[in-house]
């Protein structure tokens, strides 16, 4: 057989195999209808613009919505204090007129003794310790009278499960502690019936009783006043 004659019958077989295989690639690649969801690709990450979480306008009303219900929830809670003939005060009630005038005086002397000779405090002399200073001048007023204040618990006895029936209030955090005691007219001696469990001195409170112009002295601090407890409660900033 001849080459010319080989390459004829290769040509006609490879030609009828095309013709037979091409009505199923036609069939197999036949139009079918695009629907939207396949017109447009699937995205499940965030996209140019997005934000995560709310928007500035939401968390602003967030804020003032969460400011409203405190201050509404706190004078709920002064409204029914006064009901009971309990009277809602602070730390600054607790200082007779004139009190304050005298205690920057005081607190400019102790300065101008510590560094006014240009010597400043040793550490680990006798100086080098928190003074406590002020008067025990108080306001007569308060004297017996049943009284609601918020400040910091400061416990004579320290422990996870220290239970306790008296215990120091003071304005600020870390007072008597970490940092210097208020005036003796800005500490309270409080005196509680039931025992207490102070676990979270960070945690400010609200303390009711009767306030009384009776001195107390302690290692942590003195107190001008004296309170008798008749509640406490957790203090929401």
């Amino acid at each position: 057989m001849s080459s010319l004659l080989l390459a004829a019958m290769v040509t006609t077989a490879l030609a009828a195999c095309g013709a037979a295989e091409t009505p199923q690639q036609d069939t197999a690649q036949e139009a079918q209808p695009v629907t939207q969801a396949e017109a447009t690709p699937a995205s499940d990450g965030p996209k140019v613009g997005d934000k995560i979480g709310q928007s500035d306008a939401e968390r602003k009303a967030a804020r003032e919505k969460a400011i409203a219900e405190r201050a509404g929830e706190r004078e709920r809670q002064a409204a029914e204090a006064k009901a009971r003939g309990v009277t809602e005060i602070g730390w600054e009630d607790l200082m007779p007129e004139g009190e304050e005038e005298r205690l920057a005086q005081m607190y400019q002397s102790q300065m101008s003794m510590l560094y006014g000779a240009g010597g400043g405090i040793a550490e680990g002399s006798a100086a080098d310790s928190m003074v406590q200073i002020g008067t025990f001048n108080t306001v007569p007023e308060l004297n017996s009278k049943k009284v609601r204040i918020p400040g910091y618990t400061v416990p004579f006895e320290y422990g996870a499960k220290a239970e306790v029936t008296e215990f120091l209030l003071v304005p600020y955090f870390g007072a008597c502690i970490h940092a210097p005691p208020p005036p003796p007219n800005q500490t309270l001696f409080v005196m509680a019936e039931d025992p207490i469990l102070l676990k979270d001195l960070a945690q400010a409170v609200w303390v009711e009783g009767v306030l009384t112009a009776q001195t107390q002295e302690s290692d942590l601090a003195d107190a001008a006043y004296t309170l008798t407890l008749t509640h406490i409660e957790k203090y929401e900033y």
